[in-house]
């Protein structure tokens, strides 16, 4: 079936939007997306109505939704059954967008190494020039590491220069966290902590009452206390209670997994029950480069 670009990317905007929210979309949100004039999307709307491409769903939540044809007239009949893969900016999880799709252009040039990836939501989010990770894809466990180079809104398509690719199906977390463990009292003051982080150039901490851990607190934790003035209270009072820990032996991607589906960055890891150390989601991206099994353009 030959369509338009226009329409293309009508359909495209419908199924992430549909894919996001879970429901049908209204036409305003469509040209939002694609940037045009809602008359000029519910123009193009009749038109992929008759080419059975696009549904419509009447009433106040009524919208739009596409079919199973929109799926395979854009080769995407399989995303529904595929897991998304995760993309990171600046080391931190962009919602609202994942990767459906790799593909590799230039792998076998021996000084450069291009790509592009589809992604399922908003192409709007990424610029030209953003350093993103891309992982772990769920057969090899692969992430990949590039520089954004353009955007194609058509086949909404991220352009990469890819800096590394790696996979990890090994790795566990005891080869990247940090077992200098600095343990605050729960019953210290913000100002106390806060000359410990300094002293220590720590950005997070496990909370202890009675050798037991209790909570973790970070250094924004401190910091807005400090802003509100309030040296003065307790670590517990500003702390998150009842913090998620991992077993040293569990492997990196399950770690990660854990922290995009708590929406957390910084795990206790445990050992025969007792805490010995702690990990951030920065500390994973960051030391995946260094533990071997890479390969750099």
């Amino acid at each position: 079936m030959e369509l338009t670009p226009a329409q293309k990317e009508i359909i495209m905007a419908l199924i992430n939007l549909s894919r996001d929210g879970g429901g049908a979309v209204k036409g305003e949100a469509i040209a939002g997306m694609v940037g045009r004039n809602p008359g000029t999307v519910r123009n193009q709307m009749q038109s992929l109505k008759a080419l059975e491409l696009v549904e419509g769903v009447p009433g106040p939540k009524g919208g739009y939704k596409p079919t199973h044809v929109a799926y395979e007239a854009l080769d995407l009949d399989e995303l529904t059954e595929e897991a998304p893969v995760d993309i990171y900016d600046d080391g931190k999880l962009v919602k609202g967008a994942s990767v459906t799709e790799v593909d590799f252009t230039t792998i076998q040039h021996p000084d450069i190494c291009r790509g592009a990836v589809r992604v399922l939501g908003d192409l709007g989010l990424f610029d030209a020039g953003d350093e993103i990770v891309v992982g772990p894809t769920p057969v090899n466990r692969m992430y990949i590491k590039g520089t954004v180079t353009g955007r194609d809104e058509v086949d909404n398509l991220l352009m990469l220069d890819i800096a590394e690719i790696q996979s990890i199906p090994k790795k566990k977390i005891s080869e990247v966290a940090s077992m200098d463990l600095t343990w605050v009292d729960a019953d210290e003051t913000v100002q106390q902590a806060a000359s410990r982080f300094l002293e220590r150039g720590i950005e997070g901490a496990p909370v202890r009452r009675d050798d037991s851990l209790v909570g973790i607190v970070t250094f924004t934790d401190l910091g807005k206390a400090v802003a509100e003035s309030s040296v003065d209270k307790l670590v517990e009072e500003v702390m998150t209670p009842e913090p998620e820990s991992v077993s040293l032996e569990m492997s990196l991607v399950d770690v990660i997994r854990l922290m995009d589906e708590k929406d957390i960055g910084r795990l206790v890891v445990t050992d025969d029950g007792e805490s010995i150390g702690i990990v951030t989601r920065t500390d994973v991206l960051r030391r995946l480069a260094v533990t071997g099994g890479s390969t750099g353009s």
